[in-house]
């Protein structure tokens, strides 16, 4: 996986909330029958053979070129800028381990891009697992080889993978690196991966460092696509912050610039990220000064960096926001060292309130410290962990424990040795949080004022809670499985809706019969919302909506019809992750004092093979939610701490599913009867018909 490329720290963006963690709902693969490896397979009369001959094996760089994509993201122009960031990092990753100081990029009239730094210089000596290679070659043309996997070249890198630089080679039409080392020039050149020649030995040189001059396949990322003089422009400046002892020169022709870059510039931040911060607030109202610093681990690798301050009036089109980043690399959508950044300064504003004997202190939230802060922070650790390919989210667990353990102190320190900037920032602080409170108070408020007001369907055994969070409304099909269901249900949260039998399906139905349509009427008001047009996704009533049928046939025929309603009626209860589907189990098996639930047959027949082989047991099936008892039901399928939920989610094409739902819900029969016919040999023999 490799590292995403490092955007500006002036132009980063916005993390997506998080989603509950849920699955998302997946359509049923169809069964493949297992064939024995022995046995023989003849194609099909009249049909290409498959075989052996037909499997492609990709060597060397081949796979970089190949799909582009799974290396760097794409082919656009966001993804021709991750080439420059990954050589970027490694240049930047030998000024991290304090092996240089100066680092030069250059874009000349051409289109080639130039990053050198005087460094330690590319290994050239024979490499001992590629007889006839150079460490040099192995580098540029084998991808997973280089310095950063083992600790002992690099404490701590942007680059882990060892696909960096090697991905730039095999996508540039032309690359050349020369280096400086062991007392001479050495220099090879390649183009789309493959060596020109071997590696030559030039004149004696007293220098030292390495140097990379490369220019985009037009092949791969198209002839309209070029390198942007203010992105790399940007992206060299933020590479300057985040490390302070480093220079970074910058040279561009002005044959390729076409707005107000600079030619030349040097980038030199003896403060790191709090000169960062400075320029990026200006002369914006403050709190307090910058609460900014550096401390690094002792006796092990391991640093943090931070600059914090918060505004009265916020930082432009945002209120806050947070920067982060790990081993020079950014991480947009934060991660670990940002949840023990918020930690640090939660637990030290709250500890400043019990000295200061401020006791309102103790309702503060990391939402409230962070909602007008405008953050930069850096960390630095060895062997970093990721979520996603694109490197957008750090999980390193140690990212939290570094981060809170090295910036709690000097924050403590800060608040303690400035009592009136401390006051002022917990005064601040305390405001925000008592607004957030109030606002969730007049929530409350108008929820049931709304509630009130509402005609509400007499089968529905409303939550007595009146906020939105955290409730759910379980629709269930009958009064059977309703009443399983209410005596199994948390009253404070979670709402019954039963249902008679299947409702009306819409993808067929006129507009006039869905609005007389009494089921689907009862559930638009259970749910708090107009149909159609006027709906507002702020009335809905429900933080989740659940849609538990029975595990069989006709619930999931039931199932089917409400999630096409939600689709043509409300959308936006779909898109927004809002709909749900609950997952209660088929069977019940039990040997003696042991038993578990099954889902379907296939979890069933595996639970037999493992949990209860060589046992006798007794096998039960659920004819519907209405035969469970309400404790089952409870533990199975609605209590939060064990249940298992399927978010109802929608493929990136809205035709696609259009034309799935017309298909097999629209008026016409021809087109369901073609799905079936097409599909009826991965139906199972024993189904509940």
């Amino acid at each position: 996986m490799p590292p995403t490329s490092s955007p500006s720290l002036f132009d980063l963006p916005e993390p997506e909330p998080e989603k509950p963690a849920v699955e998302p709902v997946r359509p049923v693969a169809a069964p493949v029958a297992a064939i024995k490896a022995s046995e023989p397979v003849a194609a099909p009369a009249g049909t290409t053979g498959y075989s052996a001959s037909s499997i492609e094996v990709l060597e060397g760089l081949e796979p970089v070129r190949k799909r582009p994509g799974m290396y760097i993201g794409g082919t656009d122009e966001r993804a021709l800028h991750h080439l420059f960031a990954e050589v970027l990092d490694n240049a930047m990753d030998e000024a991290v381990a304090r092996h240089a100081k100066l680092i030069k990029v250059e874009l000349d009239a051409e289109g080639f891009l130039s990053v050198q730094d005087d460094g330690r210089g590319i290994p050239v000596d024979p490499h001992p697992k590629h007889p006839g290679k150079s460490a040099l070659e192995v580098v540029m043309t084998v991808l997973h080889s280089g310095g950063k996997f083992s600790g002992k070249a690099y404490e701590t890198s942007g680059g882990l993978h060892g696909v960096g630089v090697s991905v730039v080679n095999a996508l540039s039409d032309q690359l050349e690196v020369t280096v400086w080392r062991d007392g001479f020039e050495w220099h090879q050149s390649f183009s789309r991966g493959l060596p020109q020649g071997g590696l030559e030995k030039r004149q004696p040189s007293k220098k030292r460092g390495t140097l990379i001059r490369f220019r985009p396949d037009a092949e791969i990322f198209g002839t309209g696509v070029a390198f942007k003089p203010a992105r790399l422009f940007r992206m060299t400046r933020s590479k300057a912050y985040l490390f302070r002892g480093v220079e970074i020169r910058w040279t561009c022709a002005s044959e390729r610039i076409v707005d107000a870059t600079p030619e030349t510039a040097v980038f030199h931040f003896p403060n790191g990220l709090a000169d960062a911060l400075v320029e990026r607030i200006g002369e914006l109202e403050t709190v307090t000064p910058t609460f900014s610093g550096r401390v690094e681990r002792k006796g092990e690798a391991g640093a943090v960096e931070w600059a914090v301050t918060w505004s009265p009036i916020g930082f432009g089109e945002a209120d806050g926001f947070v920067q982060s980043y790990c081993n020079t690399v950014a991480t947009p959508d934060g991660g670990t060292h940002e949840a023990g950044f918020r930690a640090a300064l939660v637990k030290g504003l709250k500890a400043y309130g019990e000295l200061s004997n401020e006791k309102r202190a103790a309702i503060i939230t990391a939402e409230d410290v962070i909602a007008n802060a405008g953050a930069l922070i850096s960390v630095f650790i060895r062997n970093p962990e990721f979520q996603g390919q694109t490197k957008d989210r750090l999980s390193s667990p140690e990212g939290q424990r570094l981060v809170e353990a090295l910036l709690r102190d000097p924050f403590d320190h800060w608040l303690t040795e400035s009592p009136k900037q401390a006051n002022a920032l917990l005064g601040f602080v305390i405001d925000r949080a008592e607004d957030r409170l109030k606002r969730r108070k007049d929530k409350e408020v108008q929820r049931a004022a709304a509630t009130r007001k509402l005609r509400l369907p007499g089968k529905l055994a409303d939550c007595t809670r009146q906020a939105a969070e955290g409730t759910e409304l379980f629709i269930v099909e009958g009064d059977s499985a309703g009443g399983s269901a209410k005596q199994a249900r948390d009253r404070a949260t979670q709402a019954i809706l039963p249902l008679r039998g299947k409702i009306l399906n819409v993808a067929s139905a006129t507009a006039d019969k869905l609005r007389a349509n009494i089921e689907l009427s009862d559930l638009a008001l259970a749910l708090g919302v107009q149909p159609g047009n006027r709906f507002n996704l702020g009335d809905l009533r429900y933080e989740r909506v659940i849609i538990m049928t029975d595990a069989d046939v006709d619930g999931a025929h039931i199932a089917a019809l409400l999630i096409t309603y939600f689709y043509r009626v409300m959308p936006e209860v779909v898109r927004e992750g809002r709909l749900f589907m609950a997952l209660p189990p088929l069977y019940r098996i039990q040997a003696g004092s042991l038993s578990e639930y099954a889902r379907d047959d296939a979890h069933r027949d595996e639970l037999l093979a493992t949990t209860f082989k060589g046992r006798k047991v007794e096998i039960g099936r659920f004819k519907g939610l209405g035969e469970m008892m309400a404790s089952q039901l409870k533990e199975t399928t609605m209590d939060p701490k064990k249940r298992t939920l399927a978010r109802v989610t929608l493929p990136e094409s809205e035709d696609e599913i259009a034309d799935l739902v017309e298909r097999l819900m629209g008026k016409k029969a021809e087109p369901r009867f073609d799905f079936i016919q097409q599909n009826a040999r991965f139906a199972q023999a024993d189904l509940d018909l």
